[in-house]
């Protein structure tokens, strides 16, 4: 069966930033490119409701302000290295006799920073504070001897200092360096078996705050743990033969530190595990994985913007629904619109690309989305979420040129269907590639016939709906059986992504997963670590989520036949 549209039966495919300008209506203002407006640094509060975040540790409550003199009593810690949950004890003597004192833990907070601009959002990186948090009250015998016993706490990797405290004067100190630990579960299954790998101890600097995953040492992707306390928790798939496999995770800025006991950080040691693929049980079916609902904590929504709105108005817009994929239905209420007669109803979004961004890399643009009449100041109307780049847009009722009242609405990515001549599914984002040259195929970015059958060698499309312009949602890192194999992006297209690949392997199930990635480009910025790499943690350490970002890891599967 041939297919004959994407999304829908009667939609086109539009090509380039140049075509989709011709068919998007009416520019607004303001017309500008990224790099047009000042850089402004924002660190991130982490969003509520993330999944295992560990409580701050001991008491949770930040020390009183003290000094530390050059000359201290040194605490015994013993241990004074391991991993999270090991026992220790802290002893003091020589101390003063009869005192009941703070003992105080230092630790860290992490986020991530960026510059969020009317038009995109930009990476600058990371950000790490430390502080000290009391642990617990010590009281010291007649001779000034005291002894504390605990466990490791839940937090970042590295060395952590211990203070007993006395008037504002730090008069002991001593260490425990957190060591970092692997564990993986389950340990056997098929090919394409969800294996949740937790690794602790990650730390809160550029050296220690990432980790490389490897699947029999091929790269699958990056971990970090900035809002997660230093405990990365990610997912990967079962890949075949039948046998044997190793996760290993190591140090790593985006790639692994091979040296690691050479280098500042040795103890930043990586851990491996054994996973045995039990069968092939074939391909699995496409599938999205979506973080978990959280409430972001950045109210500025891109293309939302006081420009061009009516200084009279007190229009209060909502939508019925105010997220989903393309196509989406949802209804626009408003009350409290000054003006009468015939508005518009506009979808407002951006064209443009990154590879020439030296100018005006991208410009504000606007879809029509239909009219309506007003005669009481309130309306209420169904509209149809364009075929359209992904996150956040803004659905605005206009007289003429004036907005009179907006509401944003953020688009999900989605696998892009195939169809029949009769209108039914006959494939999900998978295709063999189209290298006809022809006119048809380069309107579809290159995608053929749906298939999930592929001899070794052919080349396999990906197609990809939905996909935003940001630097935190306009690329997605692709894996092939664990093994990272390039990058896509969806903004010159206007949202459609069709990725290009080739099959290869031994006959039977292989897997490819489409994960978030930082994009670090154009425009390009210092200390943007971690960029350009599958980012395995972003359903609860990822930037996006604190801006309202839902991107999914999307997974397909496919057979090498003879």
């Amino acid at each position: 069966m041939k297919a004959m549209s994407f999304t829908g039966r009667k939609r086109t495919v539009v090509l380039g930033a140049a075509v989709i300008a011709l068919f998007t209506g009416a520019m607004i203002t303001p017309a500008q490119g990224a790099d047009t407006n000042p850089v402004v640094p924002i660190a991130l509060t982490p969003p509520t409701g993330l999944p295992d975040i560990p409580a701050i540790p001991y008491t949770g409550v930040k020390s009183a302000t003290f000094t530390t003199p050059e000359k201290m009593v040194t605490l015994d810690v013993t241990p004074n290295q391991g991993t999270i949950g090991t026992p220790f004890t802290v002893s003091g003597k020589g101390l003063p006799a009869n005192v009941t004192l703070p003992l105080t833990w230092g630790t860290f907070d992490g986020t991530w920073v960026t510059d969020i601009q009317p038009n995109s959002v930009n990476y600058l990186g990371t950000k790490y504070t430390k502080y000290n948090v009391d642990m617990v009250k010590v009281t010291t015998d007649a001779s000034g001897a005291f002894t504390f016993k605990s466990t490791v706490p839940s937090d970042f990797g590295g060395v952590h200092d211990i203070y007993l405290v006395q008037d504002g004067v730090a008069i002991a100190h001593g260490g425990y360096q957190i060591t970092r630990s692997l564990s993986i579960s389950p340990k056997s299954g098929p090919i394409g078996t969800p294996i949740t790998i937790t690794y602790t101890g990650l730390g809160a600097s550029l050296y220690t705050a990432g980790a490389a995953v490897h699947w029999d040492s091929s790269y699958a992707g990056e971990v970090q743990a900035l809002w997660t306390r230093g405990t990365g928790k990610v997912v990967i798939r079962a890949a075949g033969p039948v046998g044997t496999h190793y996760v290993e995770v190591k140090d790593a800025i985006t790639f692994a530190y091979l040296n690691i006991l050479q280098s500042p950080v040795p103890y930043a040691n990586g851990g491996i595990a054994s996973f045995k693929v039990t069968k092939d049980a074939g391909a699995p079916a496409a599938s999205m994985t979506w973080p978990a609902k959280v409430e972001p904590t950045v109210t500025q929504r891109t293309t939302l913007s006081t420009a061009g709105l009516d200084p009279a108005t007190d229009g209060a817009a909502k939508l019925s629904v105010s997220s989903g994929q393309i196509l989406t239905k949802t209804t626009i209420s408003a009350t409290g619109i000054p003006t009468t007669g015939t508005h518009q109803i506009v979808w407002a979004s951006v064209v443009g690309n990154r590879v020439n961004c030296t100018g005006t890399c991208w410009a504000y643009s606007s879809v029509p989305l239909g009219t309506v009449d007003i005669t009481n100041g309130t309306v209420s109307k169904e509209v149809t979420v364009p075929d359209n780049l992904g996150g956040w847009h803004v659905i605005q009722i206009k007289k003429g040129d004036v907005i009179e009242a907006q509401a944003p609405f953020y688009v999900k990515p989605s696998i892009m269907p195939f169809y029949d001549a009769a209108g039914k599914v006959i494939g999900m984002g998978l295709a063999k590639a189209d290298n006809s040259g022809s006119v048809e195929a380069f309107a579809k970015g290159g995608a053929g016939t749906p298939t999930t059958k592929f001899k070794a060698g052919e080349e396999i499309t990906i197609s990809i709906k939905g996909v935003g312009w940001t630097q935190l949602d306009n690329t997605m890192a692709v894996t092939y059986d664990n093994s990272y194999v390039g990058y896509g992006c969806g903004f010159n297209s206007n949202g459609y992504m069709v990725i290009h690949i080739r099959a290869t392997g031994a006959p039977g199930t292989h897997i490819i997963d489409l994960h978030p990635l930082l994009y670090t480009q154009q425009p390009s910025f210092a200390n943007t670590a971690y960029g350009m790499v599958p980012v395995l943690s972003s359903d609860r350490d990822f930037a996006g989520l604190a801006l309202g970002y839902q991107l999914p890891v999307i997974h397909f599967g496919l057979t090498i036949v003879k």
